[in-house]
């Protein structure tokens, strides 16, 4: 009976962590859909506005008893980990794949123990390290990477690339913040409430400084695109961060942060499947910054 138990246990894990990867990995092919009508500002922007508007039958009852600290990090939780992130991804990819763009997101635990060591007080091991120097070597091939030569020179870098580390930066900074600054509220209830906190500033930017009403209601495909960033909102932020808290319930911390190393094998499925070109150079990058962020997370 006990084996049963933990057998069922185990099938959940691995169902949520397959689901998790599928949603997580699709986030970007997702953005590049929606990014064909709107602006990066407009999708962030909506992004964050129907993420937040899904979750306000959890925020709203949530609102109760917080204390002005909690609620200045919640703010900022909501900015680091949500707001400023979705512009970021957003105009990262206006000028760069989705498949390398998940491939540089993976790059996010790293981010996590380095802003730790640096502004929170905890220490970087030494095979912490050894995956940091890995990762970092095949994030520098990726940027390297130039069709018609194996690699190329400095002068060929995108530096698009660096909007999706800025981001994976706030995120790191959102994660140290919920695990030392977060005690007494549980992880939906900061997901949900910090959303809501943001959701009023997405909501101006989107109808009073962007043309997405316009768009919506005289550009060609102006639906079907808003279509795929509200389930990116919907699907990518909201959902997706309540399954992931009740994978942690139902498994490990460290079992579901292996969701990390399937994101860019998704993203980089949807890529090819969409018509975008990885060079050998772009293979090799990939491996070593899956194999650094494998490396430096492991206990």
């Amino acid at each position: 009976m006990t084996k049963d138990i933990q057998a069922e246990g185990a099938l959940k894990a691995w169902g949520f962590l397959i689901i998790l990867a599928l949603i997580w990995g699709s986030s970007f092919i997702l953005i590049k859909r929606g990014l064909e009508v709107f602006s990066p500002g407009e999708l962030g922007a909506f992004r964050i506005v129907a993420a937040g508007m899904v979750l306000l039958p959890l925020s709203l009852p949530r609102l109760k008893g917080l204390n002005s600290r909690q609620v200045k990090n919640l703010i900022t939780v909501g900015l680091m980990g949500s707001f400023i992130p979705a512009f970021l991804f957003a105009k990262a990819q206006t000028q760069l794949s989705s498949s390398l763009t998940g491939v540089f997101n993976a790059m996010t635990p790293l981010f996590v123990v380095i802003i730790g060591a640096l502004f929170f007080h905890s220490k970087i091991t030494k095979r912490n390290g050894i995956g940091l120097g890995i990762a970092f070597v095949g994030v520098v091939l990726l940027l390297m990477v130039k069709e018609g030569k194996a690699f190329g020179d400095f002068s060929d870098i995108n530096s698009y690339a660096f909007f999706v580390i800025l981001a994976c930066i706030c995120y790191g900074f959102n994660l140290n913040i919920i695990k030392y600054r977060f005690v007494e509220l549980k992880p939906v209830a900061i997901t949900a409430i910090s959303l809501l906190m943001v959701l009023p500033m997405a909501l101006i930017y989107l109808f009073a400084f962007t043309q997405f009403s316009f768009k919506l209601l005289h550009v060609e495909g102006a639906y079907q695109a808003a279509g795929y960033v509200a389930l990116l909102g919907v699907m990518g932020t909201a959902l997706a961060l309540i399954l992931f808290n009740i994978m942690v319930k139902v498994a490990t911390p460290v079992f579901a942060s292996s969701v990390t190393y399937l994101i860019p094998i998704v993203a980089i499925m949807w890529g090819l499947l969409d018509g975008e070109v990885l060079l050998a150079g772009h293979y090799i990058g990939i491996v070593a910054v899956i194999v650094g962020v494998w490396v430096g997370n492991r206990k």
